[in-house]
């Protein structure tokens, strides 16, 4: 069975909080680490239009049923953001768009010649590059998901489990898609693998990388993965995405998390065991 785009068109939605208690976050806020982790993925939720930019300059924005499905993506992204801002909000922290003008205008000509070359790059691949955009954003959404989950975990706190549960249904939807169009996409073209393979190896970096400080992915990567279980899904990860054509033992996942290190308690207790 084909991902449902009509049914998703009509499921798509903003996300709800209205009904959770944020009151809760005054009696039980959240520690200085989690909140870093809420800030940092506020952040790259918000600049999903940037992404979209990127996306429409090249041989995508010729296709009727990747166009539909990004148009319901990036609505839902952005609520995503306007959510974890609420929770920013919550803590005294002030989140929106002060924050991200900045964070636009902090990205300089690397952000401006970005279009250029995906452009350029999207006319030298052709229709082939659509294919790598679904492999890039199948296991973009597979670690956002993950991410949301070992977060809610590690908090500790039922209100940002449950608003990460439902962002995290939202994205599972996104992952869906981005899933079952690279399969079918690359299981009909060896050129589209090997361009694929070749630009995730050497380019891809996990989501946010290319707006935020490298020191904060870091630090996001060590705290949510850095220890046994992060490790696990980090592996897990990439097993899944083995599973799309020729994107197999890549291990990207995995190699960012060890990039990354341990986390400091973790790595001394390591290292007095």
């Amino acid at each position: 069975m084909g991902f449902g785009l009509e049914t998703y068109k009509e499921r798509a939605s903003r996300l709800h909080w209205d009904d959770l208690d944020f009151e809760a976050f005054a009696e039980r806020p959240l520690d200085a680490d989690a909140l870093r982790c809420v800030r940092y993925m506020h952040d790259v939720e918000y600049h999903t239009i940037c992404y979209l930019r990127d996306l429409l300059v090249t041989p995508a924005h010729a296709d009727p049923e990747v166009t539909a499905f990004l148009s319901m993506w990036a609505f839902e992204e952005l609520w995503h953001g306007e959510a974890l801002g609420a929770v920013l909000a919550a803590h005294g922290i002030a989140d929106g768009t002060a924050q991200l003008a900045d964070l636009r205008t902090g990205l300089g000509w690397r952000d401006r010649v970005r279009p250029l070359l995906l452009g350029l790059g999207g006319w030298m691949a052709g229709r082939d590059v659509v294919a790598v955009e679904m492999a890039w954003g199948a296991l973009n959404e597979s670690t956002t998901q993950a991410g949301y989950s070992l977060l809610g975990r590690k908090s500790g706190h039922p209100v940002l489990k449950e608003l990460l549960g439902r962002i995290m249904r939202q994205e599972g939807r996104h992952l869906d898609f981005y899933t079952r169009q690279a399969t079918r996409r690359l299981a009909t073209s060896g050129r589209a693998q090997r361009l694929a393979r070749a630009s995730l190896r050497h380019l891809w970096k996990p989501v946010g990388s290319g707006i935020m400080a490298t020191e904060e992915t870091r630090f996001l990567l060590r705290y949510l993965m850095g220890d046994a279980g992060g490790r696990e899904t980090a592996r897990r990860l990439d097993a899944r995405f083995d599973r799309i054509p020729g994107m197999g033992g890549l291990g990207l996942v995995t190699r960012a998390v060890t990039a990354a290190g341990q986390p400091p308690a973790l790595a001394s207790s390591e290292a007095q065991s």
